[in-house]
């Protein structure tokens, strides 16, 4: 009898939803790229998902 209480869940798996700011549309897997700060205002973040990031070779802020 197989153990299906011990899987592990697949690699690379997207886990955020949210705007890409490269192509300009909501997708699967977003990443943060870069951060953007302001002194007098709110500032900003932009995110880019996996496509994007292969095809414009931006790196995910985390890994920098």
């Amino acid at each position: 009898m197989s153990d299906l209480t011990g899987s592990t869940p697949e690699q690379d798996t997207p886990r955020e939803y949210g705007w890409c700011a490269w192509h300009g549309n909501f997708a699967a897997g977003v990443r943060l790229i870069e951060v953007i700060e302001q002194g007098s205002g709110p500032g900003g973040a932009q995110f880019a998902c996996a496509p994007c990031r292969k095809v414009y070779g931006l790196i995910p802020f985390a890994d920098r």
